[in-house]
């Protein structure tokens, strides 16, 4: 459990908190490129507790305050007009920079323009995610992780809108354990693609890993520190040669890596809009084969309401909660979509959970690691000093890469060797993978 004044700490991410101002030094998604309109690319977005507009601009995006410093009228309607955006009311012009360029209604000779200004952060796309730095400063590089250096061609970006605090899903993201339950079928899995990390059969078995973590809910959980943050490892004990050994990272502060089949892996940020709602950004990438994106958007499109990615199924409809399919087919009766079983045990709890009465086992080692990592970052950071996976340099920027993500079956002995040389293999196979 946690005090309240840390559940405070750790939970509170708007303007000027501690937590709010650590996040703002990490590249944050904003929005997903598919999601902008094709003939007016502008989009009003809630990103940290701060209301901002998006839009596309010659050589790249620009995303600025919501509204307009003159009398308050919101800039999301505003034209895209020489570079930027035009407020419909006045005629007042701002650039990607947030200043103000044009004043029509004003004297000619008048300098009232350049004295104004409105917020403005620098914006990048990294395969069909636009990132944000709403920090002080110049922004950091982006690392080299996996998800920013796969070739566009082997990955897949999407989104959906959790109704908690973003603390709520990383734990979920980081927690090895539930997968033993909370995606168990009662009956015959018939996934097909999305979720099919649960049902493909697991190298070197012949069973499904949803059958493997079932039949072995009690694994062993290691967590260690790492550049990019936390690695964990989920051990299972097969035979008495033989171990399941799951490998997901946690790249601070606020996304995980887990693998996603054989040779797929994603990485998932989960973003404040506000202290009480976030959206998971999903990059999906494929070590190789490219992937068949138009398939995989129509999925995922679905299972949501447009546009504000709401899931379908959601708190307003119990998430869909079935009790005969609970019964015969899916152990939380809420249908085939992990994604789905994951949400209900994050907003479950609350908006904010009270972690102040909740009893953790040796089975959170993972959750109570994080919150110790994250406590230690925001007072690092207000004295100051560095925090994980935060490059200071290009050649720190290069040092970080991966992380690794695998689900493999290893001998008992030297589980530890063998997961890394079964990534080493996948990588020498992988088109794009090989000399990273």
């Amino acid at each position: 459990m946690l005090k309240q004044a840390d559940n405070e700490r750790v939970t509170r991410s708007g303007p000027g908190t501690p937590l709010g101002r650590l996040m703002r030094a990490y590249w944050q998604p904003a929005a997903l490129v598919s999601e902008m309109p094709a003939d007016r690319p502008v989009k009003a977005v809630r990103l940290l507790g701060e209301d901002l507009v998006l839009f596309r601009r010659d050589g790249g995006w620009g995303l600025v305050g919501r509204f307009c410093a003159h009398r308050g009228v919101d800039l999301s309607f505003g034209r895209l007009e020489d570079g930027g955006l035009r407020c419909l009311y006045h005629g007042w012009l701002y650039g990607p920079d947030g200043r103000c360029l044009e004043q029509p209604a004003e004297p000619e000779h008048s300098t009232f323009a350049a004295r104004v200004r409105i917020p403005s952060y620098p914006c990048e796309e990294r395969n069909g995610i636009v990132f944000a730095y709403l920090g002080e400063g110049d922004p950091p590089p982006f690392p080299d992780y996996d998800c920013f250096t796969a070739p566009d061609a082997y990955t897949f970006a999407f989104k959906g809108l959790w109704e908690c605090n973003w603390l709520q899903g990383v734990e979920g993201g980081i927690d090895p354990s539930h997968v033993s339950f909370l995606h168990r079928f009662v009956g015959e899995d018939p996934r097909e693609v999305y979720g099919q990390q649960f049902s493909e059969v697991v190298e070197g078995t012949d069973k499904k890993l949803s059958e493997l973590v079932a039949e072995n809910h009690r694994p062993d959980i290691e967590v260690e520190e790492a550049p990019h943050g936390l690695r964990v490892y989920a051990v299972r004990q097969l035979t008495e040669r033989l171990k399941h050994v799951r490998v997901t990272n946690l790249v601070f502060p606020n996304a995980f890596v887990v693998p996603f089949g054989n040779d797929r892996v994603f990485c998932q940020w989960h973003v404040p809009i506000d202290d009480e709602n976030h959206y998971w950004y999903m990059i999906f990438y494929d070590f190789a084969e490219e992937t068949d994106k138009e398939t995989l958007l129509a999925q995922r499109l679905a299972e949501v309401s447009l546009p504000d990615y709401r899931p379908l199924r959601n708190r307003s409809n119990d998430w869909g909660f079935d009790a005969a399919e609970q019964r015969d087919l899916t152990y939380t009766g809420m249908g085939l979509d992990i994604n789905v079983h994951d949400q209900w045990a994050v907003e479950s709890m609350g908006r904010v959970q009270d972690r102040t009465v909740e009893r953790l086992g040796v089975s959170d080692r993972a959750i109570t690691a994080n919150r110790r990592l994250l406590l230690r970052a925001i007072d690092a950071f207000e004295a100051g000093r560095p925090t994980p996976g935060h490059p200071v340099d290009a050649a720190a920027a290069c040092a970080l890469t991966g992380p690794p993500a695998v689900d493999t079956i290893a001998p008992s002995e030297n589980w530890e060797q063998a997961w890394r040389d079964r990534e080493q293999q996948r990588r020498a196979r992988s088109p794009w993978a090989a000399g990273a």
